[in-house]
């Protein structure tokens, strides 16, 4: 059992039989009256986020989540993802893949996370390095302010980047935001 003071961001809490993560919480303690905590938790299962208040000290189970490193093999409509332990293979659909396929690259290695055997989330690693495939030449000139463009990667995602960025140039892109964080030199 978590207690209210174990909270934290990222912490995976059951209630009512349905996991949830912690994606925001506050302890408040008001003048008169108890102390509380407001959280905002996105269950697992459906990815919706709802706001939830716990009295201090009140106790939530912890789910049974197994994490697994796995390794990114290949779509055709459904995700293929294989157990780099055991070799076996593992199918997830693309909605519960998400905006997460814009960084799937072939090979790559991702946390699938498993509640009572059946796969429910894929987290990605915080950064990612992607070829760009397609970029319109920025303007000369174009330089008094932070201006950006919007480039196509080899996973297909758009991402607005500044205007030096060509195609072929490889770029570390922040996976939680989808925004461009530097060029990467090969």
């Amino acid at each position: 059992m978590h207690s209210t003071q174990d909270f934290r961001r990222g912490l995976r809490i059951e209630i009512n039989d349905e996991p949830f993560i912690i994606v925001d919480f506050q302890h408040v303690k008001p003048g008169k009256g108890g102390a509380f905590v407001r959280t905002k938790l996105k269950n697992l299962l459906n990815g919706n986020v709802v706001d939830r208040t716990f009295r201090s000290g009140e106790k939530v189970g912890k789910p049974d989540i197994e994490e697994k490193e796995m390794q990114y093999l290949y779509n055709d409509g459904d995700f293929h993802f294989m157990d780099n332990d055991t070799y076996e293979q593992t199918a997830i659909s693309a909605e519960l893949v998400g905006s997460a396929k814009d960084f799937l690259q072939e090979n790559s290695i991702v946390n699938v996370l498993f509640y009572k055997g059946r796969a429910v989330n894929l987290e990605l690693p915080t950064f990612v390095t992607l070829e760009v495939t397609e970029a319109e030449p920025g303007l000369k000139g174009d330089t008094a302010s932070s201006v950006t463009k919007p480039v196509t990667v080899e996973t297909g995602a758009r991402i607005n980047v500044p205007l030096f960025i060509n195609p072929g140039d490889r770029l570390k892109i922040d996976t939680r935001t989808g925004e461009y964080i530097e060029r990467v030199k090969s």
